[in-house]
Order: structure tokens, then C-alpha cells, then sequence
């Protein structure tokens, strides 16, 4: 089993290594760079080959990279648009560059204009940002539905992937979260909500698990993650996830709200949840 959780960058790259291992996790996720902001940490080629170091020494499944939650590839104004492009494209390069295989983004919002603008408006991005010559794979994360947010739907996901010229670099980061609070009801009816996926979107598009409780009621259109097993979600259907056929062999990343000691202690129930 491939787990995980979030860990900072700017602890730096070998860090982040030891970090997991001190946690038993074998992936891990980080922020392409300062998730609210625009600052960016300068390569360190040789902190990133000493990262790659361990990993490949003790077997790490695929890394996944975070885009900046400030990114809106569905906004009309030009100034945002031009900025999250170009934020996006730089930091795709960068982790094209280090052969970390994922890297997801939040699709993001259409302002007033509508879902069918939206899609278009990132569909067109992404068409400006891969230029078929990578490796890294981006991908769509799943949303909640707050607000004007895109991407809550298998719909939406599937129309901006099939608006993509080299689709076959953009997959799905699923957010159990996210798609128990857009209304996918994975407690009762999981293998209900595979198998809608798989018909509407694909699911060998399906890349990764952001793993998550949630706080919030099914079908709230609100983000608010809870710690595995303390919320709506529970610990039966989390183990319903990570046991699936579908989903078993996918890469898990927690992004509940805890420390390192906290996801410690999750990534231990997980293990015995998985055997």
C-alpha cells in the first residue's frame, strides 16, 4: 500500500524524504511552492538528488506535486488568468524537470461566468502549458462545489480533459473529501460512484487518492477535512476505499489536519485497515 500525507518543502528536499520515512509513509505530496502566495524555493539540485537517493533506496511509490491554491485557470480577468498560467506552466516545467510524476491543481473558478466558460477558459491553459514532451502527468483535483468552483462534477472534469490537445498527460486526483461534499455519496454507494466515474470520465484516468474525512454533512458544497476516521466519512467506508480492487493500487496522500506525529499514528490504522 502506497500512503502517505503532505509534507512542507520548505523544510527542504532530503528533509521531506526523512520526514516520511519517520512516518512509515512511502509517497508523499508537496507544494510546488508557497501554496498562498508567489514565492518560489530555488532548485538544489544536490538536496534533490540526495532526496532521490532515498527514495529509490527504500522503494517510494510515485511523489505528487501541489500547485499554489492562488491558481485560477477559470477566472476572465486577464490579469489572473495570465498570472496562474504562467505560475502553473514555470512550476510544471520544474517538476517536469525532476521527474516527479504527478502534479495536481485546483481546476478552479468561473467567477459568474458559468461552468461552460470556465472549462474552456482551462481546457485553452492547459493547451498553452503542455507541450506533449513531458512526463509529469498534471492532474485535475476533484472539488467540493463551493461557490463558482469548477471541477465538482465527473462532467466538468471529463469535458476539460477532453478539451486538452495531449490529454493523455492530465489525469484525476480524486479528494474523498471534496466528492462526498459535491454530492457522490462514496459511503453508501462506492462502487455506485466508481463505476459513474469510469463511465463519464474514465477510470484509468484516475491517478491518485487525496485520502480525507470529512467535517461537513454529504452534499454540503463545503471543503473542511477532517481527521481519518472523526468525521461524516468514517473509518468503514475509508477502509471500503483503500481495500477497493479499483483504488487498492493507487498512491494515498492524507491532507487531514494534523502533525507529522498525527499522521504517523493515521498511517499505522490505515496499514491494519489495508490487511
Amino acid at each position: 500500500m502506497y500512503i502517505g500525507c503532505h509534507l512542507s518543502i520548505a523544510e527542504g528536499y532530503e528533509k521531506m524524504a526523512k520526514s516520511a520515512l519517520s512516518i512509515d509513509a512511502n509517497v508523499y505530496q508537496f507544494f510546488s511552492r508557497n501554496p498562498r502566495g508567489y514565492s518560489s524555493k530555488k532548485m538544489d539540485m544536490e538536496d534533490i538528488s540526495r532526496m532521490k537517493k532515498i527514495l529509490d533506496e527504500n522503494s517510494f511509490g510515485p511523489l505528487l506535486a501541489h500547485a499554489p491554491y492562488i491558481l485560477n485557470l477559470g477566472s476572465h480577468k486577464d490579469r489572473t488568468y495570465g498570472m496562474a498560467k504562467g505560475i502553473l506552466k514555470e512550476d510544471y516545467e520544474k517538476m517536469d524537470s525532476m521527474s516527479i510524476p504527478y502534479f495536481t491543481f485546483h481546476p478552479g473558478n468561473h467567477l459568474g461566468k458559468g461552468p461552460e466558460y470556465g472549462v474552456k477558459r482551462i481546457a485553452d491553459a492547459l493547451n498553452e502549458i503542455i507541450t506533449g514532451n513531458e512526463n509529469t502527468m498534471l492532474l485535475l483535483e476533484t472539488m467540493s462545489g463551493k461557490g463558482t468552483e469548477l471541477g465538482h462534477t465527473f462532467e466538468e472534469i471529463r469535458d476539460i480533459i477532453n478539451g486538452v490537445k495531449y490529454s493523455e498527460l492530465v489525469g484525476v486526483c480524486l479528494d474523498t473529501c471534496h466528492i462526498y461534499s459535491a454530492g457522490y455519496d462514496i459511503v453508501n454507494d462506492l462502487d455506485g460512484v466508481l463505476e459513474e466515474f469510469d463511465n463519464i470520465v474514465g477510470i484509468d484516468k484516475l491517478k491518485c487518492i487525496h485520502l480525507n474525512d470529512s467535517m461537513m454533512e454529504f452534499n454540503s458544497r463545503k471543503d473542511r477535512h477532517a481527521k481519518i476516521g472523526e468525521g461524516t466519512i468514517g473509518l468503514n467506508t475509508i477502509k471500503k476505499i483503500i481495500t477497493h480492487p479499483q483504488l487498492k493500487e493507487l498512491p494515498f496522500y492524507l491532507e487531514t489536519p494534523n502533525d507529522l506525529e498525527g499522521h504517523r499514528k493515521e498511517i499505522r490504522v490505515l496499514r491494519k485497515l489495508a490487511n
